[in-house]
């Protein structure tokens, strides 16, 4: 797997007048199987986040709120 792998992948869209449902199941939405979970929160407009390298990695990522940059780099 490398960088030309990576795609943006649509949620289902659960609209109800209550509030809206979005799901993600891993090999469905998510197309492997999930081994970890976490939150980064509360992060200073311009900071930077992660800043490291993995030789192997699959990762599924959603905004909660707000927004981010996502930079991929293969090389």
């Amino acid at each position: 797997m490398d960088i030309t792998d990576c795609k943006i992948i649509e949620l289902p869209k659960i609209v109800d007048p209550r509030g809206n449902l979005s799901i993600i199941e891993q090999l469905k939405q998510i197309p492997f199987e999930i081994k970890r979970v976490y939150w980064i929160y509360d992060v200073p407009g311009g900071m930077d986040r992660g800043e490291h390298a993995y030789k192997e990695n699959q990762e599924f990522i959603v905004a909660l709120s707000g927004s981010f940059d996502v930079v991929l780099d293969d090389g």
